[in-house]
């Protein structure tokens, strides 16, 4: 009988040593090694398909592949199709990540429960039938096509699928599954990679795409080994504040598509509500105009919307200045203020300075910064900047307004929501027809000129 080996594995990044060490030399995290028991070759044989009938792979010259049998499958929900570039792929593996409580079981339950013909196979190792049961009734669907599994044995669920056959399976969670031939508890790095791997496994045989609903640390990231990001072919990230309504799907990889899409929703009593116009949302409908406000033209992947930016600047309080954010990078405030400074002499050394993305969504567009530059003046003097106006433009450290992409899109998004006046950089003009648009285009070089024109 072979002697049963151990190793320790960084919980981490997933990189295996013979011994303990103190800091991880592929990542450089301390006290990350874990002591994790691990498999023998012959299981692992046994492991590789379970029963699955396995292929023989024949080597094809790539320009003889069909590639008229790959089809997406189209689902109910718009905005799911628009992050995974026009629907599911057959085969694929998708990971949804999440802060706990943000909506991701729900989400991909309104998903199985839209499926009217074909079949979905929930497994749920985190909530029990009944559970599921209270949850879609409360969601309001009717007849539907989805059969629940409470198991975490991977082996099992594999088992079952065989005689089931499902069109579409979906995992909750990936942390709570655990393989037989893993000699270590569920949720660590050993299980994750093994299980991930299985799942993969029968997606890629049996053409089943497989979506799996994944946790995220404290810090933000994915739990378990940076290697599952790997393994799957999509990666989605829920966001969100739990104390907005709006929640954010977020591509940060895609095999098969975009992997800069995005896609809005908006919790309700009844489940998640698809927002197709999000500018909608991201703009208060203020009657009264106050100082620190300022709309920015952004686009997130091939959707172009409308932001609302507020700004507040106020006397320092105490002897160092504060400087705080909400959905815009700190660092790049900090530059904007710097430009005001030295190039348009605004004393913002001697101010508190906050400044926030309405609707709690996080914006790294550089085409923001006119907005943003603009809310701060407004605030600093003191002097609402008319409700018709909107921006779209990168500010550089000379305090040019530089030309941004698409700029079309952006200027047909504020003419569609009826504003007056739309300030770009005077880079884009070029090969710009502005005869087609009902809307004023003022275009602009420097951030004195914005001053001039508004204040």
């Amino acid at each position: 009988m072979a002697k049963t080996r151990t190793a320790f594995i960084c919980q981490n990044c997933g990189v295996e040593s013979p011994k303990w060490v103190g800091k991880c030399a592929s990542c450089g995290k301390w006290n990350t090694y874990v002591e994790e028991v691990i498999e023998k070759m012959a299981q692992k044989e046994i492991a590789l398909g379970n029963g699955l009938t396995k292929k023989e792979a024949i080597p094809t010259r790539i320009d003889e592949i069909d590639i008229l049998q790959t089809f997406r499958i189209a689902t109910n929900d718009n905005e799911l199709n628009r992050v995974l570039g026009g629907g599911i792929v057959p085969g694929s593996l998708v990971l949804i990540a999440g802060d706990p409580g943000i909506g991701k079981s729900t989400l991909l339950l309104q998903l199985a429960l839209s499926f009217k013909e074909a079949k979905v196979a929930y497994v749920s190792g985190e909530e029990s039938a009944q559970q599921l049961s209270l949850r879609a009734k409360r969601l309001g669907y009717g007849k539907n096509n989805c059969y629940v599994l409470t198991e975490t044995s991977t082996q099992k669920i594999l088992k079952s699928f065989k005689e089931f056959k499902p069109d579409l399976v979906i995992i909750d969670s990936i942390q709570t599954l655990q393989s037989q031939y893993i000699e270590s508890s569920p949720g660590s790095v050993s299980q994750i990679r093994e299980c991930a791997n299985e799942m993969q496994r029968y997606a890629k045989s049996t053409a089943t795409p497989v979506m799996l609903i994944g946790h995220i640390t404290k810090e933000g990231s994915i739990a378990g080994p940076k290697v599952l990001e790997h393994i799957v072919d999509t990666v989605l990230q829920f966001e969100g504040d739990r104390h907005y309504n709006y929640r954010i799907l977020r591509t940060s990889k895609n095999r098969f598509g975009s992997a800069s899409e995005l896609g809005i929703y908006e919790m309700q009593t009844t489940g998640l509500r698809q927002v197709s116009n999000p500018s909608e949302l991201l703009i208060s409908n203020n009657e009264e105009v106050l100082s620190g406000v300022a709309i920015a033209g952004t686009i997130e992947g091939m959707r172009p919307m409308l932001i609302e930016t507020q700004a507040l600047v106020t006397k320092a309080v105490y002897g160092t200045p504060q400087r705080s954010s909400t959905g815009f990078d700190l660092r790049r405030l900090h530059m904007l203020l710097a430009v005001l400074e030295k190039r348009s002499g605004f004393q913002f050394g001697v101010n508190d300075v906050f400044l926030n993305i309405a609707g709690g969504i996080k914006v790294e567009d550089p085409a923001i910064d006119l907005a943003v530059i603009c809310a701060l003046i407004s605030s600093y003097e003191d002097v609402a900047i008319p409700s018709s106006c909107c921006f779209a433009g990168e500010v550089g450290l000379s305090g040019e307004i530089r030309p941004v992409n698409r700029v079309e899109q952006r200027i047909s998004e504020a003419d569609k929501l009826g504003f007056k006046k739309i300030f770009i950089s005077s880079g884009n003009k070029k090969g710009l027809d502005l005869n087609k648009f009902k809307i004023e285009v003022i275009t602009v070089g420097k951030v004195h000129e914005v001053y001039a024109r508004l204040f």
